[in-house]
């Protein structure tokens, strides 16, 4: 188990308000891929459309041993093996306009710690603000956590729980997962490389990433509505060639199901 000393802890939080700007033009292409990678058609937009810019093309000297972009140049050297997306609070101010310029400031907003039942837990938050024309379009917190390596899990055996009115089934595949991948320039290795997610990370399969699950929820809760805010919190992973259920539970709480029951992410949405 790795231990993390104050002195260590404090170090890492060095990195609370590190901030970089870049600026973009919107493409068309880009948006159509992103639709198409999350089972849109081309021409729809998603609602996590923000996601298919800005995307950090780190060269390959850059990247970890994981696929991750190597600790220690944005993000602090955290030294807990295990890296993953949490949750994110998304709000929607006005709607991205394609065809031109779009600016983003990312910035470490907080760093802090806590005890889990595998140990020691680090989660960084990262506030993205992306505005067009000076006027704020997205505000989002994304968390981070990071953890120790920890014991292998099984996988979930499939109850295939009844579907009820109104879900919709969805079986991510690995060709499904390359494909988020590569529209999000994800080279997270738990994602495409079986063994590498089965002998190192001990997962049982490839896991699908928390954002793709997180975009299908968002464009299923966005079928009622437009979505003014979209926070989603991951519960526990989902894996590749298992159904999944989406399902409405009320008017706030969308759900992607996995397909012991579990629930693997639980976001809650506000509408205009």
């Amino acid at each position: 188990m790795t231990v993390i000393t104050e002195k260590q802890f404090e170090e890492w939080r060095g990195a609370v308000g590190r901030q970089h700007v870049r600026s973009q033009y919107l493409d068309p292409q880009s948006a159509s891929r992103y639709a198409v990678a999350a089972g849109l058609s081309p021409d729809a937009i998603s609602a996590l459309v923000h996601w298919a810019w800005f995307l950090e093309a780190v060269p390959d000297t850059g990247i970890g041993p994981d696929g991750h972009p190597k600790r220690g140049v944005f993000l602090p050297d955290i030294s807990l093996p295990r890296r993953m997306f949490a949750s994110s609070k998304i709000e929607f101010h006005q709607p991205l306009v394609l065809e031109r310029q779009a600016d983003i400031s990312i910035e470490i907003a907080d760093l802090y710690r806590k005890s889990g039942s595998q140990g020691e837990l680090v989660f960084a938050k990262v506030a993205r603000t992306i505005t067009q024309q000076d006027t704020l379009a997205v505000r989002e917190i994304q968390t981070l956590v990071y953890r120790g390596e920890g014991d292998p899990v099984p996988l979930p055996v499939d109850k295939s729980p009844a579907g009820e009115q109104g879900d919709e089934v969805w079986t991510p595949s690995t060709v499904k997962l390359f494909r988020f991948s590569s529209v999000t320039f994800n080279s997270h290795r738990i994602h495409y490389d079986q063994q590498y997610a089965r002998e190192v990370e001990g997962y049982p399969d490839l896991v699908v990433h928390g954002p793709y699950t997180a975009t299908k929820l968002a464009d299923f809760a966005a079928r009622r509505g437009e979505l003014a805010s979209f926070e989603f919190r991951g519960k526990a992973p989902l894996y590749q060639g298992q159904r999944v259920l989406l399902r409405q539970i009320d008017d706030e709480t969308v759900q992607a199901l996995r397909c012991d029951s579990a629930v693997a992410v639980e976001a809650k949405v506000r509408y205009r």
